[in-house]
């Protein structure tokens, strides 16, 4: 009998890959998402229940981010109803040196499941499917931290990871670190993205006050301020985190994706593609 999978976050840059793997290998899969039936929503945990009946693994991406006030009693509260309903296996996404998540990751590791901790550096396609793609279309990329070294990392290798972290029990109990083969700079990144596009696309170092300021400008929420607060202070700003990890060769036997090829073959799908306007 086929066992069944869960994954929350199901449409999500790593998600939705992690399902399409899953799917790939003829496995029973199940989205948790808003948009799935039946639905669920993190904010409304009496949507929980229907979505973990008779799942046996699950995949966990808590959004926006595991270091939001909130997330903790959130996966407190879903572990203990995944073991009350018998699921088997967790594998939670998890970010890279934050203190907060790892708060999250203890209550994984002693909710009595079987799990394997996923971390993750920042995305790849954060310049691709998120909030620095409309800085790269218009030709400027205006960011904090200069010189960071990140050793950027592709969704489609974390989701690898996790399919294989899923399916085997030999990844059970273990954290692995999913990384970029190499740390780039955000200047060094969009000179990448400008050279695979062929375009003029400069970087202009600011201030992080400058930066988040700019985004009150836009009428961007405040907790969505405050993520990206933590994140440049706290997770950037750490040395520890600028290092780069071989956990994706140990569990794959494959090298991980380099930010030059992502760009390449982004590039081509024309995400990155100037938009001209027709007034």
């Amino acid at each position: 009998m086929k066992e069944n999978y869960l994954v929350i976050g199901g449409t999500g840059k790593t998600g939705r890959k992690v399902v399409s793997n899953l799917e790939d290998k003829g496995l029973n899969v199940r989205i948790g998402s808003r948009s799935s039936s039946p639905a669920f929503e993190w904010e409304d945990p009496s949507t929980w229940g229907d979505v973990l009946k008779e799942i046996d693994r699950m995949y966990v991406v808590f959004y926006p981010d595991l270091a939001v006030p909130g997330a903790y009693e959130a996966i407190r509260e879903l572990m203990l109803l995944a073991k009350r309903e018998g699921v088997k296996k967790v594998v939670l996404l998890s970010g890279k040196g934050e203190k907060e998540a790892e708060r999250c990751e203890d209550l994984v590791a002693s909710s009595g499941m079987d799990y394997t901790l996923v971390r993750a550096s920042w995305f790849n396609q954060n310049f691709s499917e998120s909030f620095f793609l409309d800085p790269v279309l218009t030709g400027e990329v205006a960011l904090p931290m200069p010189d960071a070294r990140i050793p950027f990392t592709d969704t489609g290798d974390i989701a690898d990871v996790v399919t294989a972290a899923l399916i085997s029990d030999e990844h059970n109990g273990q954290t692995y670190e999913v990384t970029g083969p190499r740390t780039l700079t955000f200047e060094e990144a969009v000179n990448e993205i400008a050279k695979a596009t062929g375009r003029s696309i400069s970087f202009k170092p600011v201030t992080l006050q400058e930066y988040t300021e700019g985004m009150k400008m836009a009428g961007l929420p405040a907790d969505y301020i405050w993520l990206f607060e933590y994140l440049f202070q706290e997770v950037l700003g750490n040395p520890k985190n600028q290092v780069v990890s071989n956990d994706v060769e140990r569990v794959l036997g494959r090298k991980p994706i380099d930010f030059s090829e992502y760009a390449a073959k982004t590039a081509e799908t024309g995400v990155w593609e100037q938009k001209v306007s027709t007034m």
